[in-house]
């Protein structure tokens, strides 16, 4: 048949590619394979630069002469008519595996396939550089290859781990020609596959991977028995042994030191089934051992291996029953040779075949919790090494050591019970009917409070301290800032006796106590275990909270004295609800309504604290420094005097008593404070009265003017030698229209004849005289805008008695006395207008003359024609 033409776009391509030679090859040699196996012949093109794809055409020859077209990559219609029903099925089939490659595929080889195959490039080169077909030659033989396992049909094996078994393969040829046959034994798990070990057609053994250690020990291996038969032997199996086995052969030839695999048989064995070895292990239960003792555990194994094994035994323990954790401590462990490992107080015995025990000596509460023993089985190998076949964990054993209980009661006692706030509280916590103590033991406390509730509130405790058993306290957070003041102590005042002390009790410390004595047990790594509590009984804190009472009494022991005398007067004090009271007394005076000074002010005249320590409070009287005296009597009564007592000193007299309690060391607390009832003193006298007046010559002045003020005094009733008067005068000033201001002192002349004269912020200076026996004259030189306001004076005349001391009056004020000042507006002004007047003068004439220079000199033209025009506007009007 003949080839059709290229597609005109082809040749052109073609021929626009520059050919720089080409080789086409294929298999050298002769191809063999056998009936109904597939033939694959490869063919590509190298050392050619052309077109991306390259095409190839496949022709056969069963001569080697003339041969037919027997498929095509780039043309339909290439094959002869024979072939075409063939590849319709797809036993035959082009297969491209590059750009420049390809392989042609003849399934279920016939004889008739037997000959020579061609595969060629087409080519539009003008010149042919290289060789454009290869030629190959196919043989086809007879299937003379038999593989069958033996004995027929296959077994299914059941073994156990250790034990050894056999496999058989039957493998031979009645192929004319000379082959080699290759054996492989697989095992087959699943979708998953393991090759064993492998004769190669050059008879070579070739373990498979994972098989090479069990293959150079011995473990494993392959021989033959006859000329046919393949044995595979596997000395001891393993868990990994377990699957499918087949025997895979394969028929080879060899032509020129080239080996071809012409086809390859596989059969199915046997079935390998590894039963796994049944290993138990068995520890006794839940156990109790007393503290001190041993404590015997056994492990007992059952298993159904009888050959040689060796097992290895581990002892596990835990703190929780879980056995799978991974904090499990080793106790001891004893391997297959029958080596111990383990500490010196922990002991593992094999006393016989299936029976191993662990020993634990001197048992402490460490060692309580749960106890594991893990068991694994070991197999020889057939080169002396050994493989785990079973491990087994036990049951989880829980071990409680107890110890022999430790007998003792608490008993809580409050030795010292507060009677009153801020008294001592000390409660005793003591340990008593102990039946054993030895020196492994110690005792820690607990303190708690539970404040007093109603019968259906629900009372909840507050830790107040606790003493671990290492000696370290703990402050609750109700005691820890109180505790580091130091007003809670916490001590052990003896190996039996704890205590809690109180410095101050107070109301909010009013409710119940108890504690808790813990017994501690020494371990063997020296640490400290709790073995029990002991709660004590509670013990209730209280007293009755009543109102705290002081009552002061005051007394006059002689109800009328003159001026001059000594006044005397006592205060008793008595208590209640006040605990070891002591008392601070202060002595107060309250001026009659009439005093203008200090209408209804209470003044401080002299105190005596808790400690008898004297002290002048507002006593100001420099004369009369030791005018008074203040003295305590008895420890409940004091008793206050006045020497030589003036008209002044009227008034009404307290004492003023606080009782205080002692908290601790030099420390007290305010518990009450009372006031007694006052004493009057009145001087019931017909002596004169003095009034005091202000006059002013200068009410209103100009400013820089002398401004004179005179203090007036005059006596009503009987007349007085100027020699028995004296009197204290002092100037005071309110800067402003009203007397809304606070007064501001000017100056004052005392008795004696001291000025005495206040800085001032201006210019004008004051001064103060006596011009009469009653007058005061105060004058302000230079006086300023700052002086205007009310002025008024304030006198204290002094007395002389009788007896020669001198009598301090009440002091008494004058009406206040308003005072202008005002500005000079003519000597003010009176420069300022002549300036501002001369320079208006001559400003005026200057203006003037520029004018006229103006007028005269540069306007003269325009004038002229001004008026000119002015004029024939007039005669126009006219017309």
């Amino acid at each position: 048949m003949g080839r059709p033409a290229p597609r005109p776009l082809l040749l052109a391509l073609l021929a626009l590619a520059l050919c720089q030679g080409r080789v086409v090859r294929v298999p050298t040699g002769s191809l063999v394979r056998v009936v109904d196996t597939e033939l694959v012949i490869p063919c590509n093109v190298s050392d050619y630069d052309g077109p991306s794809e390259q095409n190839f055409d496949w022709s056969f020859s069963s001569s080697g002469n003339t041969f037919v077209e027997l498929a095509s990559t780039w043309e339909a219609g290439f094959p002869a008519q024979q072939y075409r029903e063939r590849l319709q099925r797809g036993e035959i089939l082009l297969r491209r595996t590059g750009n420049d490659a390809v392989e042609l595929h003849i399934r279920n080889v016939q004889p008739s396939d037997q000959g020579y195959y061609k595969c060629s490039t087409p080519s539009t080169d003008a010149t042919v550089q290289g060789n454009y077909e290869d030629t190959v030659q196919v043989k086809v033989l007879a299937d003379a290859l038999h593989v069958s396992s033996s004995p027929q049909p296959s077994p299914a094996l059941s073994l156990r781990e250790g034990e050894p078994f056999e496999l058989r393969c039957s493998a031979s040829t009645t192929s004319l020609l000379h082959t080699h046959l290759s054996v492989m034994w697989e095992v087959h798990r699943g979708a998953a596959r393991r090759s064993i070990l492998a004769l190669t057609h050059e008879n070579r053994f070739r373990p498979g991977p994972g098989y090479e250690q069990r293959y150079h020990g011995g473990d494993v291996h392959m021989d033959t028995e006859g000329s046919d038969i393949y044995r595979l032997s596997v000395s001891r199996a393993v868990s990994a042994d377990q699957g499918l086995y087949k025997c895979v052969v394969s028929e080879w030839i060899g032509e020129q030191s080239v080996w071809q695999e012409i086809q390859e048989k596989t059969v199915d064995v046997a079935t390998v089934v590894i039963q796994p070895t049944v290993l138990r292990t068995a520890v006794a239960r839940n156990m109790s051992v007393a503290e001190g003792k041993e404590l015997d555990l056994s492990c007992n194994i059952t298993t159904d291996r009888v050959d040689d094994i060796r097992p290895e035994v581990t002892w596990y323990f835990s703190r929780t029953p879980d056995s799978t954790l991974p904090g499990l401590h080793v106790l001891a462990r004893m391997d297959r040779d029958s080596l111990v490992h383990s500490s010196p107080h922990i002991a593992l015995s094999h006393t016989d075949a299936r029976s191993y025990h662990l020993l634990v000596r001197d048992i402490s509460k460490e060692n309580s919790g749960y106890y594991f023993c893990h068991v694994s089985l070991w197999a020889p190998r057939h080169n002396r090494s050994w493989h785990k076949v079973a491990e087994a964990m036990s049951a989880a054993t829980g071990v409680d050591v107890t110890w022999p209980e430790l007998d003792y009661q608490v008993y809580l006692n409050a030795s010292k019970v507060p009677e009153f706030s801020d008294d001592p509280t000390k409660l005793e916590c003591r340990i008593v009917d102990m039946k054993r103590l030895e020196a492994n033991v110690r005792f820690t406390v607990s303190w708690y409070y539970r404040m007093t509730r109603r019968s259906d509130d629900v009372a909840t405790s507050e830790l107040l301290a606790v003493m671990n058993g290492d000696w370290t306290l703990k402050y609750g957070e109700r005691s820890k800032q109180r505790a580091q003041n130091g007003e809670l102590i916490f001590s052990k005042e003896h190996v039996d006796t704890f205590s809690l002390q109180i410095q101050r009790t107070t109301e909010e410390d009013r409710g119940n106590y108890y504690c808790i004595v813990t017994a501690w047990t020494q371990q063997r790594n020296n640490s400290w275990v709790k073995s029990k509590d002991v709660v004590s009984r509670p013990v209730n804190i209280f007293w009755a909270s009543e109102d705290s009472v002081l009552v002061v009494k005051a007394r006059q022991p002689k109800p009328f004295f003159a001026a001059g005398n000594t006044f005397e007067m006592t205060c008793k004090v008595s208590s209640k609800n006040i605990k070891s009271p002591r008392y601070s007394v202060l002595i107060t005076a309250e001026k009659p309504v009439g005093d203008l000074s200090s209408s209804n002010e209470t003044k401080y005249i002299i105190s005596l604290d808790q400690d008898s320590v004297v002290k002048l409070e507002n006593w100001t009287d420099v004369s009369r420094v030791d005018g008074v005296v203040l003295e305590k009597v008895q420890e409940d009564e004091f008793r206050y005097r006045m020497y030589q007592t003036q008209v002044s000193d009227a008034g009404l007299y307290r004492c003023m008593v606080t009782a205080w309690s002692p908290v601790g060391g030099s420390l007290w607390r305010e518990a009450a404070t009372s006031l007694s009832n006052p004493i009057e003193i009145d001087f019931q006298t017909s002596g004169p009265v003095f009034n005091a007046s202000v006059h002013s010559t200068t009410p209103s002045v100009i400013r820089g003017d002398l401004i004179k003020l005179v203090c007036i005094i005059t006596i009503e009733g009987a007349a007085l030698d100027p020699d028995d008067m004296a009197f204290d005068v002092s100037w005071f000033a309110v800067h402003s229209f009203g007397l809304d201001k606070a007064p501001v002192f000017l100056s004052s002349l005392d008795r004696k004849g001291i000025v005495n004269t206040a800085q001032r912020d201006w210019k004008s200076e004051l001064s103060l005289e006596r011009v009469g026996v009653l007058e005061f004259l105060l004058q302000v030189h230079g006086s300023e805008d700052q002086d205007f306001g009310n002025y008024y004076c304030s006198v204290t005349p002094w007395v002389k008695s009788p007896t020669g001391s001198w009598q301090k009056e009440a002091e008494i004020h004058s009406k206040p006395i308003f005072i202008t000042v005002k500005m000079d507006v003519l000597n003010a002004f009176k420069y300022p207008l002549l300036i501002g007047v001369g320079l208006s003068t001559v400003i005026g004439l200057l203006s003037c003359l520029i004018g006229y220079c103006s007028s005269h000199w540069c306007c003269k033209k325009e004038v002229q024609e001004t008026r000119r025009e002015r004029r024939r506007l007039m005669s126009m009007e006219m017309d």
